[in-house]
């Protein structure tokens, strides 16, 4: 009999379909309610994304997944409730986002608590109305550069640990049992079963620093075992995560992905290929996009790719490549009375820092020791935000501002990565006709040295901001296009954050993994 290794993971929802992701332990018909799918290959591991459509909105349904006819899920003598199908109720003036970033996997005890096992326990618990109707996952999915002890263990049974990439993860592989690691916690598995889940990379799903600069990549390119380790990296992702961002219509007409279901074969070296022109495209090349869009009744949700579409090649920095971006550009239009705009890497960093992350950009360009001295501290201590890539910053300040005066209560940037949490409130000169917010929720479960507490904290410092302002001009970095200040935080320790809608109004709200530590809501219009 065929297994379920990993899953259901529900994905993509809308008002009439659904998607449900899983991984089996061999090829199978994969079935749920009145869809099935059989599973597709990849280097010996088999999946399947089930698409369900004709669902009637505004419908909360358990659902069973079958492989071959046998029911595999839900697990017999589970303590949380049954998996379900919540499709959307046109019109309906509420939603209820919650997200978060950087979880390492939940047997770290030292870590602390895991807010996502915990919002799982606590969401158990309440009545289903109050259940979010999405969970979006902002980066750090995976550690592929810092196993746990058990990984460790793991990767010695397979090679030789002394030589590189050592303890860190090698192939395609080794990025599955991160997964498998990952997912497998009873209750994060009941979560990512029953909410619709979207998620975005950031830089240890691949490696720590990952498309910093050029020289960056110019390093990894000197070392033995860096393809192999993006190819799994990348083809592992397109498997794990990105599938499951999109809906049935861009299912039907991605090419890539009916290729490989439809093959009957083993599509490993096929989506190696990929992976290899995806990869360039940071030297430059177009063509893989891994943003996407996401409507949920009054609110869009737009998640931008802040790692691996980087154009960095020719001393060019930007986070975006102008096709991606014009793109963006195209989708931040329509009808909806909220924006929220993810991407892994805080657009609104502390204010002090962010000017140092624009100072050391202008100062990695110069020859000669200063500019090599600077690039060593832009990877030492991760200088690599949207302010070290000053114009994609301003454009994307330029685009948010524009949308704030057309039409929508509120915008508001989703972002993770810093092991910390805020909310902070732009102003642009003249004014918007919305508020507009930078909202920092991570980690989910890791931790941040004492030390960078204090830098945190000191980040916020006018003093320290003024010293980081002459230092800008001083070096010839242009003014920011707007001003912003701390609204609530810094909060420090492992937590998600919610988004939550009513009409024209909007909340945000932390979550401690101790909810006895939850911070006060905070209104953002």
């Amino acid at each position: 009999m065929t297994e379920l290794l990993l899953g259901p993971l529900l994905r993509h929802v809308d008002a009439t379909s659904a998607t449900i992701w899983v991984e089996t332990d061999g090829p199978c018909e994969v079935g749920v309610g009145d869809a099935a799918d059989r599973t597709f290959e990849v280097a010996g591991h088999h999946y399947a994304l089930v698409v369900l459509t004709g669902l009637e909105p505004g419908r909360s349904t358990p659902y069973e997944v079958r492989l071959d006819g046998d029911v595999v899920w839900p697990e017999p003598d589970g303590d949380l409730p049954p998996s379900r199908i919540r499709t959307l109720k046109p019109g309906d003036p509420r939603f209820r986002l919650v997200f978060g970033s950087c979880r390492k996997p939940r047997e770290q005890d030292a870590l602390g608590p895991d807010a996502l096992a915990a919002y799982a326990h606590r969401m158990a618990a309440l009545d289903e109305a109050e259940w979010p109707e999405s969970l979006l996952l902002l980066g750090d999915q995976v550690y592929a550069d810092e196993t746990t002890d058990a990984t460790q263990d793991w990767l010695a049974t397979r090679r030789d640990t002394e030589k590189p990439p050592g303890n860190e993860v090698a192939d395609f592989e080794e990025y599955c049992h991160l997964y498998f690691e990952a997912w497998c916690d009873p209750a994060v598995r009941w979560l990512l079963s029953t909410v619709p889940t979207s998620m975005i990379f950031d830089d240890h799903d691949v490696r720590d620093d990952w498309n910093t600069s050029q020289a960056w990549r110019a390093k990894m390119a000197r070392t033995s075992w860096w393809p192999e380790r993006i190819r799994g990296a990348l083809v592992s992702y397109w498997v794990y995560q990105h599938l499951g961002n999109l809906g049935p219509q861009e299912l039907a007409e991605d090419d890539l992905y009916q290729r490989v279901r439809k093959s009957g074969e083993d599509n490993a070296e096929l989506l190696r290929e990929f992976a290899d022109r995806a990869d360039r495209e940071a030297d430059g090349a177009k063509g893989t996009r891994w943003s996407y869009r996401r409507d949920f009744g009054p609110v869009r949700l737009l998640v931008i790719d802040s790692r691996a579409g980087r154009i960095l090649e020719g001393g060019e920095r930007s986070m975006i490549g102008d096709e991606e971006f014009r793109w963006i550009e195209e989708q931040a239009d329509g009808e909806f009375d909220h924006l929220l705009i993810g991407t892994s890497l805080p657009w609104l960093l502390p204010t002090a820092l962010s000017g140092a992350q624009s100072v050391n950009e202008r100062l990695c360009a110069r020859p000669g020791l200063v500019g090599r001295v600077s690039e060593f501290v832009r990877q030492l201590v991760d200088l690599e935000h949207w302010p070290a890539f000053r114009a994609s910053f301003e454009r994307l300040a330029k685009l948010i501002a524009r949308v704030a005066d057309d039409g929508p209560a509120s915008v508001s940037v989703l972002s993770g990565d810093v092991h910390h949490a805020y909310v902070a409130r732009a102003e642009f000169p003249g004014g918007t006709a919305a508020p507009v917010h930078q909202l920092t929720c991570s980690p989910v479960h890791n931790t941040v040295p004492w030390y960078m507490n204090r830098l945190f904290r000191a980040g916020w410092s006018r003093t320290l901001t003024k010293v980081s302002e002459g230092l800008a001009r001083r070096t010839g970095v242009r003014p920011a296009p707007l001003s912003w200040h701390c609204v609530s935080g810094p909060h420090f320790g492992n937590a998600v954050m919610t988004v939550d809608v009513d009409g024209r109004t909007a909340t945000a709200t932390l979550l401690r993994a101790d909810p006895a530590d939850d911070a006060e809501p905070i209104r953002l219009v």
